[in-house]
């Protein structure tokens, strides 16, 4: 079982994250069009006036005309913060913000957090009773016990929307879900088994909970707190610890732990020994699940038993128990069916789908999310990745059924497929594609060169790449700038990266050599000519230590045009083999995903280019787990209106039916035509027509203009410009890209490095 180290950042760059552009993480816009003085009268006066009434008259209106059935409240008052500890309302806003965003990328649900400042559970049931009408659930967070329970217990009683705290459900639904499937790989029986739950707060209480309602007997269970078992007749047992008191003469951790089947510790570092493992039963169960260290480490467990199944709460062990897994696809199911609660039985649906989801055969694009590696049910798969991007049409749907069935949800869902594929849609596949480009490189550790060392968002990208465990960085530039910048971004300018300039006499000879060799027919280079090149541009100095081998990949851009980058590493790299160079733009917006191009290199691409360039983005677009479907888009769709520009874009297409490629194809055409459904009844004779998702643009102004224009005015997501066809893995940033821009582009020419072949 193997471990890496968690990724560090510094307080400076969490907080500079916190603060930049727009401070905090989440902000509000508007759904419809708000252009005209028509768009305002229709929003507010005297618009607002139809939707008022009809609400009056019927309050399950407001689900048909606000927001309130996509819309969840997150809710703390501070009082055990992350394991922090109580900190105070005010204090639990920045997290509270990060559920918040957790929901709406995983689930598509609006979240508005809320926190409310005060210690008294009455005031705070109260707070939420008067504002609950807004809202089609309540999530609640970081609230201390018994505090959690007297207020989800009561506004369950008071509330008609479901009312879910996550730290005690969330957890025990995943955790249910380990043990369930954990029980079938032992062949071990839920009803005979023997658990011990180390730690008494409200996630352990809530597992304890789901466990006996799931079929483990409550004498089966022996749970402990801080002063040890909870036994009958212990002094100052409150109502929750006492409903879980058993008969027993045991009263620590290490009487309790003899036979055990299961461990479940949601306690505290080393509250596990390795001579307690010893004792459990054959084939034990081990949820260590203390945050950030664990009860006791998989490796400790594996120095005395090689029976176990390991589970815990970190990312980077196996069997991660993580909430994210469950909590935003739970609400989703129960906001579908405008659900009146989340229940035992919807809770139990969501533990059995995480279950059955794991031991399916893991299709393609789940391996493309987990970095290429295909996990099979067993000891370490044991609990679905939190990328699966199938978590977001199963639990939702059973979670929705459970609903019907047990007479709680306020609508019936006629088809639960055609349910289901509307769910996918919801899922933004960009982090799905960079989860899984990541994931892989992470095995293969390739030397990544960031060119232009000395900028300050190029420097925290190679830090963060190093971090990240995504490669091994190098950086390019003069060590006392480079230090200095370090220093200011909050590291200590002894930060273990490689630093590379062309002080380094020996490098620079053999790159001298190199480039002379390449240049030397060409407008008279001397050798000279060459060492000065490389003595003064970083740009080819970086791009001769990945063609002479020193590094794996590169990334450079960001402090200088893009097309003059390009003409810098162009003199030292040649175009791949049969290939033609242009720049492919990866844009997301809405769940959709396309693919534009040429954005950056070709000014007026001829018919065979464009052909060309349409089946490199094929091939390209196949890696990232597309199924292409090409559009050459233009003014005009198909011949109307007929002009000598449009006559390129037609021939292209001529010339691909000639190749027969082995993909779809069609053009030219408008990019309505090629994006929107609704063109296909007016052109049925197209399988391109309302779902192209890679468009050849018919020049480059126009392909830069409008993936442009869609990042500055959409919230779409843009990667790129990927250099396609170039001879090595290089990638060019463009100008002030940001770090999150610079680390993606990087990702992306280290796995370009290791599954193209560069030689052919």
């Amino acid at each position: 079982m193997k471990k890496t180290k968690i990724d560090h950042y510094t307080d400076k760059e969490a907080l500079d994250f916190h603060s930049h552009n727009k401070p905090g993480k989440i902000e509000i816009s508007s759904s419809k069009n708000m252009t005209t003085k028509r768009d305002l009268a229709l929003a507010y006066s005297p618009g607002v006036a139809a939707p008022v009434r009809a609400i009056s008259d019927n309050p399950e209106a407001a689900f048909d005309y606000t927001s309130k059935g996509n819309l969840v409240a997150v809710i703390s008052n501070g009082s055990a913060i992350l394991g922090m500890g109580n900190l105070g309302a005010l204090a639990s806003k920045p997290v509270m913000e990060g559920k918040a965003v957790l929901f709406k990328r995983f689930a598509d649900i609006d979240s508005i957090d809320l926190e409310i400042d005060s210690a008294d559970p009455s005031e705070i049931i109260n707070s939420i009773k008067n504002f609950a009408p807004s809202f089609g659930g309540i999530n609640l967070e970081d609230i201390a016990a018994p505090d959690c329970f007297i207020i989800e217990e009561k506004l369950k009683e008071i509330l008609d929307i479901p009312v879910f705290h996550d730290d005690q459900h969330g957890t025990a639904i995943i955790t249910t879900a380990a043990l369930i499937n954990a029980l079938d790989i032992n062949k071990k029986t839920i009803n005979k088994i023997k658990i011990v739950v180390n730690g008494a707060g409200a996630s352990a209480m809530a597992c304890t909970n789901l466990f006996k309602k799931s079929g483990v007997p409550q004498k089966n269970i022996t749970m402990l707190d801080r002063k040890g078992v909870i036994f009958h007749g212990r002094d100052h047992l409150n109502q929750w610890k006492l409903s879980h008191a058993i008969e027993t003469e045991d009263r620590t951790l290490d009487d309790a732990i003899k036979d055990a089947d299961v461990f479940l510790g949601l306690s505290a570092k080393g509250a596990l020994t390795k001579n307690m493992v010893k004792k459990m039963a054959k084939n034990p169960i081990i949820f260590a699940c203390a945050n950030p260290d664990p009860e006791i480490t998989p490796e400790e467990i594996e120095e005395v038993r090689d029976d176990a199944i390991i589970a815990t709460g970190r990312s980077d062990y196996p069997n991660q128990v993580n909430n994210l897994i469950g909590f935003p696809y739970i609400f989703r199911g129960a906001l579908d069916v405008r659900s009146k609660t989340i229940n035992e039985e919807m809770k139990v649906a969501a533990a059995h789908a995480i279950a059955n989801l794991a031991k399916e055969d893991v299709p393609d694009e789940v391996v493309a999310a987990m970095g290429g590696e295909r996990p099979h049910y067993g000891k370490d798969y044991i609990i679905p990745s939190t990328f699966d991007p199938r978590l977001i049409s199963v639990i939702p749907a059973a979670v929705a059924k459970a609903a019907i069935d047990t007479g709680v949800a306020r609508i019936k869902i006629d088809n639960f497929e055609t349910y289901k594929d509307q769910l996918k849609q919801r899922l933004d596949p960009t982090v799905t594609i960079l989860q899984g480009v990541n994931t892989y490189i992470k095995k293969k550790q390739k030397k990544v060169i960031f060119a232009d060392g000395e900028d300050e968002n190029t420097l925290k990208a190679a830090i963060a790449f190093k971090n990240s465990k995504l490669g091994i960085p190098i950086l390019i530039g003069k060590e006392e700038l480079i230090k200095e910048q370090i220093k200011k971004i909050g590291y200590n300018e002894n930060f273990d990266i490689e630093i590379v300039n062309s002080k380094d006499t020996l490098k620079r000879e053999k790159y001298v050599k190199y480039l002379f060799k390449k240049l030397q027919r060409e407008k008279g280079m001397l050798e000279w000519d060459c060492d000065r090149l490389i003595r003064n541009d970083r740009v080819i100095w970086a791009s001769c230590m990945v063609a002479c081998g020193d590094a794996d990949a590169m990334v450079t851009g960001n402090t200088r045009r893009y097309s003059s980058s390009l003409e810098k590493v162009t003199k030292v790299v040649d175009p791949r083999s049969g290939e033609i160079m242009f720049g492919l733009n990866l844009v997301v917006n809405r769940g959709k995903t396309i693919f534009i191009c040429d954005t950056s290199v070709i000014e007026y691409p001829d018919a065979k280019q464009l052909a060309e360039m349409a089946k490199s983005a094929a091939r390209v677009v196949r890696l990232f787990g597309f199924d292409p479907k090409v559009a050459f888009l233009s003014h005009s769709t198909f011949g109307e209106p007929a002009t000598d520009r449009t006559k390129r874009l037609s021939d292209a297409v001529e010339i691909l039916k000639k190749d027969n490629v082995n993909f779809k194809f069609d053009g030219e055409m408008q990019p309505d035509v090629a994006l929107e459904e609704m063109y296909k009844e007016l052109y049925p004779f197209s399988e391109i027509v309302g779902n192209a998702n890679v468009l050849i643009m018919p020049s480059q102004h126009s392909a830069a203009i409008s993936y442009k224009m869609i990042k500055s005015m959409s919230r779409a997501k843009v990667i790129g410009p990927l250099l396609i066809g170039l001879g090595l893995p290089i990638e060019i940033a463009p100008l002030r890209s940001s770090t999150s821009e610079i680390i993606n582009l990087a990702s992306i020419a280290a796995y370009s490095a290791d599954v193209i072949d560069y030689k052919k």
